[in-house]
């Protein structure tokens, strides 16, 4: 069998891990520790997303179908950054060399493997969160006075948007949480080793079934941090979004265990 062969050969399937609170924190170090050790490596990575969340926030002015191309498109191409932050923690945990020529052919070579399958799957998400929004703003506030809802906000302080916000809110967190559940571990995995993305989503999906409180906590730590970052204008992603990005890494590397 020669290289080639080997390398397309299928590998077995891991098995998942029981994870812990401390080994959360454990991650979040490591993550910090990946960072400092090679942070150019993270603001070059992060800055993609930065600069990509303050387009779409520009375009936001401009005509609908642009933001709705541009928004279709970034879950495509989104998790190739992530690609590289993983490589990158990779290499640290392994002692190997960081060499930006070799690490950005690894993540150019991603567009060949399974990971542009979980960006069509996050753009399908997407798609169904954006008709969901339209709908139950449709179903609230359709009998409402015709109101130009982008300079009357008062209209959202009613009980009838407040309602409405509370059900985009929980409706929303729940597909949150299952777009984490799909790629927590699936796209790190994918990385990793040679699989199929349908079930790299079904191994990720049974980790955060096994560890639902430890993955809980992580998801809402992702979230709060994110938020917090994207306060002062995005300008705390360039530091969080590398972090929890290397972080993820180790964590995915805690959860399951890969068979020789």
């Amino acid at each position: 069998m020669n290289n080639a062969d080997a390398a397309l050969e299928a590998s077995p399937l891991p098995e998942i891990g029981k994870l812990t609170t401390a080994e959360l924190v454990a991650s979040l170090k490591a993550g910090l520790w990946d960072f400092r050790t090679a942070p150019a490596y993270g603001l070059v990575f992060s800055t993609f997303y930065v600069v990509s969340g303050l387009f779409l926030w520009w375009i936001g002015a401009g005509t609908f179908l642009w933001t709705l191309a541009f928004a279709l498109g970034f879950p495509l191409v989104a998790p190739f950054a992530a690609v590289g932050l993983y490589e990158v923690s990779r290499r640290i945990e392994a002692d190997e060399p960081l060499v930006w020529g070799e690490i950005i052919g690894v993540v150019w070579r991603e567009k060949d493997r399974q990971l542009p399958w979980i960006g069509v799957i996050l753009v399908m998400i997407f798609l169904f969160w954006s008709f969901f929004a339209h709908m139950a703003f449709a179903l609230f506030m359709g009998l409402s006075t015709l109101t130009n809802i982008s300079t009357s906000y008062e209209v959202y302080l009613t009980q009838t948007g407040l309602t409405m916000i509370a059900f985009q809110v929980v409706v929303g967190a729940a597909v949150a949480f299952l777009t984490f559940g799909l790629t927590v571990v699936a796209i790190p995995l994918l990385v990793d080793k040679e699989i199929d993305f349908v079930t790299a989503m079904l191994v990720s999906l049974r980790t955060v079934s096994r560890n639902k409180q430890v993955m809980a906590t992580w998801a809402a730590i992702v979230a709060l941090c994110l938020f917090l970052a994207m306060l002062p204008a995005f300008l705390g992603l360039f530091i969080a979004l590398p972090v929890l990005g290397h972080a993820t890494w180790h964590l995915y590397r805690r959860a399951l265990y890969h068979p020789l």
